[in-house]
């Protein structure tokens, strides 16, 4: 199948939604400091990239794999800041 435009919106999706926990977590791990940050969101937030995970897993779509372990990963760091840092 060849890549289209459709294919090309769905990676520039998949990207941004990613990349956008990178700047938070590197605030995070520099400044020390997660009072901004809501704990029920950040856990709510997730357990839904563990979901679109375990569901990418499910259909074996690599794509929507590679960008929700990534993003479960950032989330994780977050996390365990948060909870580290209150």
């Amino acid at each position: 199948m060849a890549f289209s435009w459709i294919d090309a919106i769905g990676a520039a999706g998949a990207g941004l939604t990613t990349l956008c926990w990178l700047p938070q977590a590197v605030k995070i791990i520099r400044d020390k400091d997660t009072r901004a940050i809501s704990l029920v969101a950040t856990v709510a937030f997730t357990v839904g990239i563990a979901c679109w995970l375990a569901y990418g897993v499910a259909r074996v779509d690599w794509p929507m794999i590679g960008a929700n372990v990534t993003t479960l990963v950032l989330m994780l760091v977050i996390l365990a800041l948060k909870l580290r840092y209150g």
